[in-house]
């Protein structure tokens, strides 16, 4: 395993404001390539009640993006649409390592969980 020289931890927050972040777990069930894009993937993931396409930065830090299809993951669902290469992206995938230059993995619940089960 690698190791790192952990970052400062940033600026202690309000349980208000952390309240306020809306994490889910939730199924990748596509991957799709942005072909204008060197950078991002098009998922689409199921939140048990809805679907939602969210872009993901993860083509160069993964051989075959594919790869995470059929995964459950961790994903911030509230933010406001983001709109990048033509594309709107509906949500942000929590990935761990990548702010620490390592190669990023999926943030993962340790056993299924139904899909829309939320963080907290």
């Amino acid at each position: 395993m690698e190791s790192i020289k952990p970052a400062p931890i940033k600026p202690t927050i309000s349980f208000d404001i952390y309240d306020k972040i809306d994490i889910r777990v939730g199924t990748i069930e596509r991957v799709e390539d942005i072909p204008r894009s060197n950078k991002l993937v098009r998922f689409t993931v199921d939140f048990g009640d809805h679907k939602r396409k969210i872009l993901a930065g993860i083509k160069q830090e993964r051989e075959n993006p594919k790869e995470v299809e059929g995964k459950q993951a961790l994903f911030v669902v509230n933010l406001e649409p983001k709109k990048m290469m033509g594309e709107v992206s509906e949500g942000m995938l929590f990935d761990i390592g990548y702010p620490d230059n390592i190669m990023p993995v999926l943030a993962v619940p340790e056993k299924p969980v139904p899909n829309g089960t939320r963080l907290g």
